[in-house]
């Protein structure tokens, strides 16, 4: 087993990537060589719900704090040191405020965590406005500050190469893109493939991940399905957070905020009449949950308007098991080649 190490986890939809062993939209998606030894996020709610569906190993703290004042929590050693550090600063949706605030400097919090255990991969997830900001300076600053740290002394360096992939892509219900940063240590000369697309030309759409819903949210069997935004929204106009999900086509993004970015879901008898209002609501907690690709035992904790942040803020648990299948495959090259060069050596002897 592959030891990983999680920041700003969230409710833990990487992590659930990175485990495997989970199904979703009648697939399963089968265990991996990961174990996750440590996880951290800041936020409360999303915390509950990381240790009630994935473990107790997560650790309530602001990761600065913890870096300056309780490193001993954090492992040592570990394979892998994964996680998705604040994109609000990087996104095309925010104020484009780049690394000159605190949330946009998080990165370097993780580059601390690099330091201090000098993984074989390390895999960061941010948003794809990312790529283009300030003409993809910042992004190449990112990735220029991750290619080498300094570890007990020693200068380590890292392949750092970034990858834009499309969810939808990979069975994903929904057009989310995002921007991966994947370093990989230079002495194991290995390199990082991407996952290869599964769904590249046969998109998952709305209709596939939650038809079955519609008509269900009374239902105490199904976890968050009763949970329905009750943020205004207008039909017929044309903003954001107040669009119509189409049946035959992936849904839109689905967003962390609660006001205003709840997306609308429609259904009625005659679906090519958008005017026909008669059924026009925001979409459950339990949908939107699906759209993210999780599994249908995967119960959120908090009120509403958490839940809702827990699953927009996430990493579709199918992206994030295709990227960790990938990270596996570095790492299983790694140990081959290592081996031959054992072997190699045990000859010339």
């Amino acid at each position: 087993m592959y030891n990983v190490v999680s920041l700003f986890s969230g409710c833990g939809g990487l992590d659930l990537g990175f485990l495997g062993d989970f199904d979703s939209l009648g697939n399963h998606y089968e265990r991996s060589l990961f174990n996750i030894i440590f996880a951290n996020d800041i936020y409360p709610q999303a915390v509950e719900s990381y240790k009630h569906n994935i473990g107790n190993h997560i650790v309530l703290k602001d990761v600065e704090e913890l870096l300056n004042n309780e490193m001993d929590l954090l492992p040592n050693t570990a394979d892998v040191v994964i996680g998705g550090f604040p994109c609000q600063d990087f996104s095309v949706a925010g104020k484009r405020q780049g690394i000159t605030v605190k949330r946009g400097k998080l990165y370097l919090q993780m580059k601390r965590v690099i330091e201090h255990i000098a993984p074989k991969v390390f895999v960061a997830e941010n948003v794809e406005g990312l790529v283009n900001m300030e003409k993809g300076l910042i992004l190449e600053t990112i990735k220029n500050d991750l290619s080498s740290i300094t570890h007990n002394g020693e200068i380590i360096n890292y392949d750092v190469k970034h990858y834009l992939l499309h969810a939808a892509d990979y069975g994903v219900p929904q057009i989310r893109k995002r921007v991966f940063i994947v370093g990989v240590r230079s002495d194991l000369n290995v390199e990082f493939t991407p996952p290869v697309p599964t769904n590249e030309n046969n998109w998952v759409t709305a209709k596939d991940a939650i038809d079955d819903l519609w008509g269900m949210e009374n239902d105490p069997s199904i976890f968050n399905h009763s949970q329905i935004s009750r943020a205004k929204f207008y039909p017929g106009k044309k903003m954001q957070g107040n669009t119509q999900i189409k049946a035959n086509q992936p849904s839109i993004t689905i967003r962390a905020e609660h006001h205003g970015n709840i997306e609308a879901h429609y259904r009625s008898t005659n679906p090519d009449e958008p005017e026909d209002m008669a059924f026009w609501r925001r979409l459950t907690v339990r949908e939107c949950a699906r759209i993210q690709s999780f599994p249908d035992n995967f119960e959120l904790k908090g009120a509403g308007t958490h839940t809702y942040k827990q699953v927009g803020n996430a990493v579709p648990p199918v992206l994030g098991w295709h990227i960790a299948k990938a990270v596996q495959n570095v790492l299983l090259k790694s140990e081959n080649i290592q081996l031959q060069d054992k072997e190699q050596f045990i000859l010339k002897l």
